[in-house]
C-alpha cells in the first residue's frame, strides 16, 4: 500500500509533540516485525524497544534516513499496523545495525491497542509493585 493511501486511511500524528520525551520500553528483540516499503515485500526484524512514539529496530542491514514504510507487529492487545519514518542509524556493523523510528500514522484502533500493551509493559517494569496490586490514585 502507497504512503498516500494510508495517509488518507489513518489519522495523521502531530508533529508537535509533547516537549517531554515518551517513556520506552526495551523489548530485547522479543519481537518480530515487518517492514514494507514501496509496496515490496516485507522485511523481517526484531523491535528492541517501544514508545508511543516509535521504536527501534534490529536490523540486518539499514534502511535510508527519512524512508517511509509500514511496520507492523504482533502485541498481548493484537496486530498493531502504522506508518513511521526511519532515522538515522546508528550501531551499525556488517551484519546489524539499530534504526530509530517515529510514527506518522496510525488508525485509531491500533493507537489504542499500542497505549494498552504500552501501559501493561509499564506497568510491569515498576519494581516492588505488581500489576495488580498498584495503588489507587
Amino acid at each position: 500500500m502507497a504512503a498516500d493511501e494510508i495517509f488518507g486511511q489513518h489519522e495523521l500524528l502531530s508533529s508537535a509533540r509533547s516537549a517531554k520525551r515518551a517513556k520506552r520500553v526495551k523489548l530485547g528483540s522479543s519481537v518480530k516485525v515487518a517492514i514494507r516499503l514501496d509496496g515490496a515485500p516485507a522485511i523481517r526484524a526484531k523491535l528492541y524497544e517501544l514508545s508511543a512514539t516509535g521504536g527501534l529496530l534490529a536490523l540486518s542491514k539499514p534502511f535510508e534516513q527519512g524512508d517511509f514504510v509500514e511496520v507492523e507487529f504482533e502485541t498481548s492487545q493484537g496486530k498493531v499496523h502504522a506508518m513511521a519514518e526511519l532515522l538515522l542509524p546508528r550501531s551499525v556493523s556488517s551484519s546489524s545495525c539499530f534504526q530509530p523510528f517515529r510514527f506518522i500514522a496510525l488508525d485509531d484502533q491500533d493507537h489504542t491497542r499500542l497505549r494498552m500493551v504500552l501501559e501493561s509493559l509499564l506497568a510491569q517494569t515498576v519494581v516492588g509493585v505488581p500489576v495488580t496490586k498498584r495503588p489507587a490514585r
